[in-house]
């Protein structure tokens, strides 16, 4: 019986119980002992997208789940989910090629928002267009473009769910004169208690799309609480400013079978 848990990506490098051993795309770079390994352990930790698809192929149980990686930074996928299965999200459209694009006016008035729909992360893909000359700015660097209405807001929540579990909640607050509130781009943790509607909201939605490693943002506007996106490649800070062990918590969660 191995002892210990296998992963690929190194997240959980730090992890006493995990045995972390690298990603090689190509598989028979991996030596003999660490293939075999991978063949016979039931479950692969951190596969990559690229293993995730071809474990799920064989039967072999990931964590993340297959089901986590199918969104990873992608805007236009995690939309449609979220209206399939009626989650609040902000109104928002995906729009291709030029005659679809020249009807955004037809759907959005200025302000709205401009996204990179696919590998973009940390808050800079993220465009507030207020005019057609930025409109057309967006567009000459984007495609699909994929526009959002415009809630104005200074601030959103970040709730983490890992398993089928809350592990953290916080705060982020944009700095000023920003519209984003991503710690990268400036903006500040805050660790006041956040409301319970949103935690509900983000559990729910994570079970729904039977996601169990990702961070949700949510944001409050007119009293209605939306998802905004999902963001499967989440960052720690938020953790370091709770006290909260990393590492610890994601070892204590393998040792109990939690994910």
């Amino acid at each position: 019986m191995i002892k210990e848990a296998i992963a690929l990506e190194a997240r959980l490098r730090n992890c006493k119980n995990v045995l972390t051993l690298g990603v090689r795309t190509n598989f028979s770079d991996y030596s003999p002992q660490e293939a075999e390994l991978i063949r016979n352990v039931d479950k692969i930790y951190y596969p990559t997208t690229f293993y995730a698809d071809l474990f799920d192929a064989m039967g072999k149980a990931t964590f993340p789940s297959y089901h986590t990686y199918k969104c990873v930074q992608d805007k236009i996928k995690q939309t449609a989910l979220f209206e399939l299965l009626k989650i609040p999200h902000p109104r928002t459209r995906v729009f291709y090629g030029e005659r679809q694009k020249n009807s955004i006016l037809q759907y959005f008035e200025f302000p709205f928002i401009g996204k990179i729909p696919r590998g973009s992360a940390m808050g800079r893909g993220v465009y507030l267009i207020r005019n057609e000359k930025e409109l057309r700015c967006y567009l000459d660097r984007v495609s699909p473009a994929y526009i959002q209405e415009y809630l104005p807001i200074d601030r959103d929540i970040r709730v983490v769910v890992i398993g089928n579990r809350i592990v953290h909640a916080y705060w982020r607050i944009a700095a000023e004169n920003e519209y984003r509130s991503n710690v990268a781009l400036g903006g500040t943790i805050q660790l006041d208690a956040v409301p319970e509607k949103a935690k509900d909201l983000a559990l729910q939605a994570a079970r729904a799309c039977r996601w169990d490693d990702v961070g949700i943002d949510i944001c409050e506007h007119n009293a209605k609480f939306y998802i905004l996106e999902a963001n499967m490649k989440y960052g720690r800070e938020g953790f370091r400013m709770a006290g909260l062990d990393y590492d610890r918590l994601m070892e204590s969660m393998i040792e109990n079978e939690e994910i």
